[in-house]
């Protein structure tokens, strides 16, 4: 059975569509495949003290990106932080910028790829950890007052040790002050020696007087006696 032309020729314009169908459907998601900006990652990380924003690209086409990191301050780019160029792999291609990010900090993460990527942003843009990468050493606490060190033995060592007089000083001191000679007699000296020989004193007069009464004494004694016997007698 032969094919007339005209069925010839429509089966070919169905070929057509079908071949053009399948090529724009080939390219379509040949381009989706090709880089994605779900395939960026990024994040706030740390290298020892030292602060570090760090972006990935998973594009195993092999497209080059240009990132660019920008500091966020209520929604608005502060400061450009950097700007690199990464070529993705399917393993992940790795770009750092050096930023001693303060804990809390935003940053937006913004890609361009020509023909794929019109400058879109990382969603969600990268926050810092609240944990900064240097530690901030403590100050060493304060000893309160009661716990104050004790003064040293120097500072409390009584002054009285120093106030005490030498055994020299002591010995000139406590000595009398010689005065000078004089020629005139002490007085003090004749009138010892008067009182240790007897001198000048009322002694015998005492003696005199007392025995003057003994002699009165003894005569009325006597006298009472003769009158008392003369009485017994008559």
């Amino acid at each position: 059975m032969s094919i007339s032309r005209r069925n010839a020729r429509r089966s070919v314009r169905i070929l057509g569509l079908a071949s053009a169908s399948a090529a724009l459907v080939l390219g379509v998601s040949g381009q989706a495949l090709a880089c994605n900006i779900s395939e960026f990652k990024a994040e706030a990380t740390c290298k020892g003290e030292k602060g570090q924003i760090t972006v990935t690209d998973r594009d195993f086409s092999g497209q080059k990106a240009t990132v660019s990191v920008f500091l966020e301050n209520n929604g608005a780019d502060e400061k450009k932080i950097g700007e690199q160029v990464v070529t993705g792999t399917k393993e992940g291609a790795t770009i750092v910028f050096d930023e001693d990010w303060a804990p809390g900090a935003v940053y937006r993460v913004n890609v361009n790829v020509p023909r794929f990527i019109d400058n879109k942003s990382i969603t969600p843009n990268v926050i810092a950890p609240a944990t900064a990468c240097k530690k901030e050493e403590s100050p060493s606490p304060t000893p309160p007052a009661s716990e104050s060190p004790a003064p040293s033995a120097s500072a409390s060592t009584p002054a009285e040790d120093s106030a005490t007089p030498s055994a020299s000083e002591s010995s000139s001191a406590a000595a009398p002050v010689s005065e000078a000679p004089s020629n005139a007699p002490s007085a003090a000296i004749g009138d010892s020696n008067l009182a240790e020989t007897g001198a000048n004193s009322n002694t015998g007069l005492i003696a005199g007087v007392a025995g003057a009464l003994v002699v009165v004494g003894g005569g009325a004694v006597y006298f009472g006696m003769r009158r008392r016997g003369a009485k017994s007698g008559s």
